[in-house]
């Protein structure tokens, strides 16, 4: 897609009115095709409902293209499809991959310092497509973060699906006899909490599954009640989950590949079973201590009538040896066997290794619905439980926990039954009850198949999906839509959108350079607000960000498109101010400053500054007639292997820096970010602390005042030293170099 652009050609769903969708799911393995659900608990349910949403999305009138944006992985130990940048779902959807954190496959706890990095990498994406999306829509908590980020980053709507909630995840683990310090340390769970009030407090719309979603779980955080909420339950594909009898009545309908796969499986489960003409009991899931296997075979295993009458089979993810799987993963799949052995079900009880969810877990549901089965969803708290309305499509009937979203479905289907899952004689009771009774199996079995046409279509999903898009949107971005819209038109675009879609930048000093003459300050003033539909500008200070707009007051100067302050160590977007956490993110790797200020202590000749001179990540010193003075402060921070930055300007100011972090890196970035040309770049000073900010391959421009620290730049090829003074001066280079 990359390519397309350098080439100059532009996609076509550049060009149009309809609707640009960027949907981000960052975690777990994610691909358009034979999804590896199971192989760990980040790759489940959400990873195949977020590709077809996109697939269905894609298909609607009014969408042009949906992005669905998730993490780049380059491991030799999963495949490399993983790998690719760009991966096309169908016509109008794709996949983008991001790289963050390093390329190996990590789980979703390990991806928390990594979300600046991927929000970073996306701005540079969103960039190259020179439009940025219409609906950034976040799914889990870390995705939700970063669509959070973006949407007040392009001021577009913002929504979130949360899938799971780790209020209620906490409170699980704990009544489990986890200690709170252990689940924080695996889990991150008070990072993930703390992250979803950020979100339920700022999306524009959250959609659920199910109004328990909203009650009982959102309902737990504190910004719960405030959340604007609307219930849309997921659709499934019809064309893959067709009810049981479809090839029983037409022969036909079973391609070759079909028939083999039934085939296999029917082989695979034979092989465990000694009585395989009995109907069977199905469970599908992660071998998650929530899922609540291990109650499951102990209702069976307890329970002889229920052995007699049917078969069990449990799929619970995919493995090769356990001994090489995460302990939550290991705990349940051991324990599994020594049930089995405990209650001594060889031959009734089939546990295969791997499925493929594609191709073989329809046809599972269909194989158990022909013999007269059960499906079971053993879960002690199911957040929506898709595989329930998978397996209805497919008139099986089914056993689910009375608490979550199984109530809703079985409430729009009818179904199946609800049970506490936390008594084992409930559910061995109920599953003997669909069982024995074949009125009810066929009653339930029907129900199944023509409440989830009805309730649980991607067409309704999406249909329902775009309208709530659409009441977050201007009336003109939707072709043929003319429903009025109440949202103010922005008269200054976000940042996002503004840095996107220009081509030049000029960046300047303040002091002594931007400020020290009225008069050509504000005739340079009127040349950037003439030339703002092609030019953004900044400024690039030593100052902090309160003496940077303390200046800006007292010159009646417009907050830029971009503010560098504090010595290029922090930086801010106009006109609200919003700071770049990436920048910060990227220049904390290796800084160290307690550690600094403990070396230079000894240096009687150091002065520390006030209290508004120090930041994060900017120490500042006085530091008169420094002649042989910073070498020994270099030699002084070498010696500790501290990575960091000696910066000396107006023969009295000492600033001591992360390495990654000045102006002129600070600029770098930013030209990497939003792709700005150098040449198109344009850095304007007066000092020695704009040293290497116009050292670099940009544009540089020296104001006529000068400080003679910068004469050495005379012979430099980029740098252009002007006759005029202040901002006089930087009019001039602006016309040098042919910005304006």
């Amino acid at each position: 897609m990359t390519a397309l652009i350098l080439l100059g050609r532009i996609p076509a769903f550049m060009k149009t009115n309809r609707l640009y969708l960027q949907l981000i799911s960052l975690h777990g393995l994610i691909r358009s095709h034979s999804l590896e659900l199971g192989r760990d608990a980040d790759t489940g349910g959400q990873t195949k409902y977020v590709v077809e949403l996109a697939r269905a999305l894609a298909g609607h009138e009014d969408v042009a293209q949906v992005d669905l944006v998730t993490r780049l992985v380059r491991d030799k130990n999963i495949s490399r499809d993983y790998s690719q940048p760009i991966e096309e779902i169908c016509d109008g959807a794709r996949i983008v991959r991001i790289q963050c954190g390093g390329r190996k496959y990590l789980r979703k706890e390990l991806l928390w310092p990594h979300l600046e990095e991927f929000i970073d990498k996306t701005i540079k994406f969103i960039t190259s497509q020179q439009r940025p999306p219409d609906i950034f829509h976040g799914h889990y908590a870390d995705a939700g973060y970063v669509a959070m980020q973006l949407a007040a980053a392009f001021d577009t709507p913002f929504f979130f699906t949360g899938h799971s909630l780790g209020k209620n995840k906490l409170a699980k683990l704990l009544a489990d006899g986890m200690k709170k310090t252990e689940i924080d340390r695996q889990y991150k769970i008070q990072t993930r909490i703390d992250t979803e009030e950020q979100i339920v407090g700022r999306a524009d719309m959250i959609i659920t599954s199910t109004q328990q979603e909203i009650e009982k779980q959102y309902g737990l955080y504190t910004n719960g009640a405030a959340g604007t909420y609307t219930v849309i339950p997921p659709g499934i594909e019809l064309e893959a989950f067709y009810p049981y009898y479809d090839s029983e009545l037409d022969i036909d309908l079973l391609s070759e590949e079909a028939k083999q796969t039934k085939i296999t499986l029917r082989n695979e489960l034979h092989r465990f079973w000694i009585k395989p003409e009995r109907p069977f009991i199905l469970a599908l899931c992660r071998p998650d201590h929530r899922k609540n296997i291990t109650g499951l075979i102990e209702a069976y295993g307890t329970d002889k009538e229920l052995q007699a009458i049917a078969n069990l089979a449990i799929f619970a993810g995919i493995r090769q040896d356990i001994n090489t799987m995460g302990d939550n993963e290991k705990a349940v799949l051991t324990d599994m066997l020594l049930q089995m052995d405990r209650f001594d079900l060889y031959g009734k009880l089939a546990i295969p290794k791997k499925h493929d969810f594609a191709t073989e877990v329809p046809t599972l549901y269909r194989m158990c619905a022909q013999s007269h089965g059960v499906f079971i969803n053993p879960a002690l708290v199911e957040p929506f439980g898709l595989t329930l309305i998978e397996a209805s499509a497919c008139g099986l009937p089914i056993v689910a926990t009375h608490d979550g979203g199984p109530v809703d479905i079985i409430k729009n289907c009818q179904s199946g039954l609800l049970v506490d899952v936390g008594q084992p004689e409930a559910i061995s009771e109920a599953l003997k009850k669909i069982l024995i009774d074949q009125s009810l199996w066929e009653t339930l079995s029907n129900n199944g198949i023509n409440g989830v046409r009805k309730h649980y279509s991607w067409t309704t999903h999406c249909t329902r999906t775009m309208e709530q898009y659409c009441r977050f949107l201007p009336a003109h971005q939707v072709e043929n839509n003319h429903k009025s819209s109440n949202q103010k038109n922005h008269m200054r675009p976000s940042f996002g959108k503004r840095l996107t879609s220009l081509t030049k930048l000029m960046i300047t000093d303040i002091d002594n350079t931007l400020i020290g003459d009225d008069a050509s300050l504000y005739q340079l003033l009127e040349l950037l607000d003439e030339h703002r539909s092609d030019l953004a500008w900044g400024v690039a200070t030593g100052r902090s960000l309160e003496l940077t707009l303390e200046a800006m007051t007292e010159y009646n100067i417009p907050v830029p498109d971009i503010l560098i302050c504090s010595v290029g160590t922090e930086m801010y977007y106009g006109p609200d101010l919003r700071m770049d956490k990436g920048w910060q993110q990227h220049i904390s790797h290796k800084w160290k400053p307690e550690h600094i200020k403990e070396t230079l202590h000894t240096f009687d000749f150091l002065v520390f500054q006030e209290a508004e001179g120090q930041r994060s990540h900017k120490i500042s010193y006085y530091l008169e007639n420094k002649d042989d003075r910073l070498d020994q402060i270099r030699q002084a921070l070498d010696e500790q292997k501290l990575r960091c930055q000696v910066i000396y300007s107006h023969n009295q100011f000492l600033d001591i820096l992360p390495r990654r972090a000045s102006k002129g890196k600070a600029v770098e970035y930013l030209q990497y970010k939003y792709e700005f040309l150098p040449r198109h770049v344009m850095v304007a000073g007066d000092s020695g602390n704009d040293a290497d900010m116009l050292e670099g391959k940009t544009r540089g421009l020296i104001v006529g005042n000068h400080s003679e620290e910068l004469a050495y730049l005379k012979s430099a090829a980029r740098v252009y030293f002007s006759t005029g003074k202040y901002a006089a001066g930087i009019i001039e280079g602006l016309h040098h170099y042919g910005f304006v």
